[in-house]
């Protein structure tokens, strides 16, 4: 699998890099600048592509440096080639045109009148091109701590009076080991934001590490300083799991690292909900929350969230929230489920750490075309899904778009 994204990656940056160089060649004769600009490009071409070949996975620096390198100079070249391209598609209808009709004087080659490029299409794709890479450079520099509070107001005619007005904080997707600590005080400014939204409960949604639970180990101190009234309740991820480095058949190596996991929860006063219920209590009133193990409709995913046996002490007709991880859970199995969970909180897609968002206007990321419902608040069988966005970041050292996030929910009662 590995090879082939390789190989299919191999291929496209080819293309990418013969339509950049299209653009140079546009628009000067000079061969210093081309020389420059090929000398530059078959550099870079070889340092992702011998790098990814032996990179080693479990090093953050590496894959960092790489993952932000690639993005770095292929995103600005992409926009550029599809400029090109658009452009190629209306010469070759223009040259189709003009063949069909025969109107090209004194009947010469037909390659006479194929349209050449254009100068102002290449300096188009270029200013185009530099929007990406001046945001990439700044959401790798400040786009991954600029966290942002999301906060949502949802009414349900069944929710118990005592209830109304509750408001639980969301994170998810912490992912402790992307992070180096001499940001701590950045990352310490994330959570106090949390903090001033004065929640009464807070949950996690899972992802606290990378690979290894060892990870959030020199976090343990700053996670402790979290606050809610009611409590604060977790959920396992995919890469909590471990299963990136342990390998997918190697269960006693994944369950080791979740105990380990587990007692590091314990340790900052998150209780872990492992296919388990609890009731929640206010007043003489009572809701249930639902944590499960990770469920991801991918092949490569965890699939023993089993909500079957977390719901075995609820009865139909209970005020329910589910935790769980990944939101493709809540299509395959949640939304059909005989006991309605009423809210489901996930995470998981990152937003894919790169998109657009306009309130209103535009939400967009590319992540959309794996995950339907990627972030946000989403409704089916009058049962809700919020996907939260995350509040780290995996791979790419950065976010370009879609911010990192806090979500605050608050229950009515209607």
């Amino acid at each position: 699998m590995a090879k082939t994204l390789i190989g299919v990656l191999f291929f496209v940056s080819l293309i990418i890099e013969y339509y950049s160089y299209q653009s140079i060649k546009t628009l000067t004769s000079k061969k210093i600048f081309r020389r420059i600009w090929i000398a530059f490009s078959i550099s870079s071409f070889l340092i992702i592509f011998v790098w990814s070949m032996y990179i080693d996975r479990n090093n953050r620096a590496q894959v960092q440096f790489l993952m932000g390198f690639f993005v770095l100079t292929y995103l600005p070249k992409l926009v550029l080639s599809s400029v090109l391209i658009i452009e190629d598609i209306y010469r070759f209808v223009f040259y189709i045109f003009k063949k069909t009709t025969k109107r090209a004087e004194n009947h010469r080659e037909n390659s006479s009148y194929y349209p050449d490029r254009r100068k102002a299409i290449s300096t188009l794709g270029l200013g185009l091109a530099s929007i990406p890479f001046f945001a990439v450079i700044e959401g790798i520099v400040w786009g991954k701590f600029d966290f942002r509070v999301r906060k949502i107001t949802l009414s349900f005619p069944d929710l118990p009076d005592s209830f109304d007005g509750y408001k639980i904080a969301q994170l998810s997707d912490i992912h402790m080991g992307s992070f180096d600590i001499k940001d701590y005080n950045k990352i310490e400014k994330g959570i106090q934001l949390l903090n001033e939204q004065k929640p009464d409960i807070f949950f996690f949604t899972g992802d606290s590490v990378n690979n290894y639970a060892d990870e959030i180990k020199p976090w343990l101190n700053l996670l402790k300083t979290i606050k809610s009234k009611d409590g604060k309740y977790s959920i396992l991820g995919n890469h909590d799991y471990g299963i990136y480095v342990f390998g997918a058949e190697n269960k006693s190596a994944q369950e080791k690292n979740i105990e380990k996991l587990h007692q590091y929860h314990s340790e900052i006063g998150w209780d872990l909900l492992m296919n388990k219920s609890v009731r929640l209590h206010k007043g003489d009133d009572t809701i249930n929350l639902i944590g499960v193990r990770n469920w991801g409709a991918g092949g490569h995913f965890p699939k023993d969230g089993d909500l079957q046996k977390a719901t075995e002490h609820i009865n139909d007709g209970e005020f329910n929230i589910l935790l769980s991880h990944d939101p493709s859970h809540f299509d395959h199995k949640i939304k059909q489920f005989p006991k309605k969970m009423h809210l489901t909180l996930s995470g998981h897609t990152h937003g894919m750490q790169f998109g657009v968002e306009i309130p209103g206007i535009i939400k967009w990321s590319p992540v959309k075309y794996q995950y339907p419902k990627w972030a946000g608040l989403y409704r089916e069988n009058d049962r809700y899904l919020y996907v939260n966005r995350g509040f780290g970041f995996i791979g790419f050292p950065g976010r370009v778009g879609i911010w990192p996030e806090i979500t605050l929910i608050e229950l009515k009662k209607g």
